[in-house]
């Protein structure tokens, strides 16, 4: 499992990129209340930059997907990590909630991309046979990212607002800009270029062929990746919500109540991909998603704090542990000339499946609030 400098550096940039995406999108989900007060709307409207956010990827991912194929993966995640400090930045200027959707929708684009930039750097300059744990690891940088914005948030949010938290938030993805500026083309994607052009044809017929040769294939990857993106959305993106607003705690409770979790997901998504080397990677998707269900009820029912707490964490462990699996897996699935955009391009697409995930569960609970008032207010139910 030991790593040569280099494999170890691109790593390490690939795991941050997707890191960095996390933190940015998770600012969003973690103020939610904070928008709907300040904007003045509720908080199913202001999941809607959620719902725009994450329908918007497929584009990305297949813009920078097909120029990563064709040019490299260096410069697309550069010019992709600095545009999302661009609109993150300017995220915590807007003034009202058509803005901030309109600004979350172009991150959009720019979340989708990196994704598969970051996939097919780390998974062609690692040891087949260690691909399996470092996909879990790869992966957890989403749940790193979630935890690092959680964080902030306590630090940040209740002393100088949720503005702040958006200009505050673009540190780390300065810092791996930096570090992507040194990068090396893979040696896979650098022989893979050479046949293309031994061979040269029209990439829009290559992918066409592709299509064709791989239809089955391509709609099994994106149904695939639909449920596990109603997996992970619909466990994460509400639930800071619902511990403030259904369930009363405070947002330093909320934020350990993410912690927690997310720590749980570290766990899981290293297990379960390490694991996956054995068992396989359909089977532990297959078992994460099964124990993972029978957790749903420690996760929203207790009143208990503790309890929640121990209900987020092993809900995280399989929700994640099924997820630590997918970056192997997806890249071991793919056709060898489109190793950025097939494995991205089918994961976004998931993801407009699931994009409305978060918004369901929030405008469900508001039509359906508790029936019992909470300072004379209705209180939403999110938890049913």
């Amino acid at each position: 499992m030991q790593l040569t400098p280099r494999q170890a550096f691109t790593f390490t940039v690939a795991f941050l990129g997707w890191m960095v995406d996390a933190i940015d999108f998770f600012c969003v989900t973690l103020t939610t209340t904070e928008l709907a007060e300040s904007f003045n709307k509720d908080p199913s409207q202001v999941t809607s930059a959620i719902t725009v956010t994450l329908m918007l990827r497929p584009i990305g991912a297949l813009i920078f997907g097909v120029i990563s194929d064709r040019f490299g993966r260096r410069i697309p995640l550069m010019v992709n990590l600095f545009l999302f400090t661009v609109i993150e930045v300017a995220s915590g200027f807007s003034q009202n909630l058509s803005t901030f959707i309109g600004l979350r929708a172009v991150y959009g684009i720019l979340m989708g991309g990196e994704w598969g930039l970051g996939n097919s750097l780390a998974m062609e300059v690692l040891p087949v046979k260690s691909r399996g744990i470092f996909s879990g690891i790869l992966q957890e940088g989403y749940a790193v990212g979630n935890l690092i914005a959680a964080m902030l948030y306590y630090a940040i949010v209740p002393h100088l607002g949720w503005r702040a938290l958006y200009w505050i938030s673009i540190i780390p993805a300065v810092i791996t800009i930096v570090l992507a500026f040194f990068l090396k083309e893979s040696n896979v994607w650098q022989q893979t270029r050479q046949r293309q052009r031994d061979n040269p044809r029209r990439f829009h017929k290559t992918f066409i062929d592709m299509l064709k040769k791989h239809w089955l294939r391509s709609i099994y990857a994106i149904i695939l990746m639909a449920g596990m993106n109603f997996l992970s959305h619909g466990s994460q993106d509400l639930y800071p919500t619902f511990l403030k607003k259904q369930l009363g705690f405070t947002p330093k409770q909320a934020t350990i109540g993410t912690v927690v979790g997310n720590i749980g997901a570290i766990v899981g998504g290293m297990f379960f991909g390490y694991i996956s080397e054995y068992l396989g990677r359909r089977r532990t998707i297959a078992i994460c998603a099964i124990i993972g269900a029978c957790f749903i009820p420690l996760w929203i029912l207790p009143k208990s704090f503790g309890l929640l707490l121990v209900g987020a964490f092993f809900m995280q462990v399989f929700v994640q542990g099924a997820w630590g699996v997918i970056p192997a897996y997806l890249s071991e699935i793919s056709p060898a000339d489109f190793r950025a955009t097939f494995p991205g391009l089918a994961y976004q697409l998931g993801n407009l499946i699931a994009a409305s995930a978060s918004q369901i569960e929030a405008t469900m609970g508001e039509k359906n609030p508790l029936p019992e008032l909470r300072d004379g207010k209705t209180v939403p139910d999110y938890g049913r």
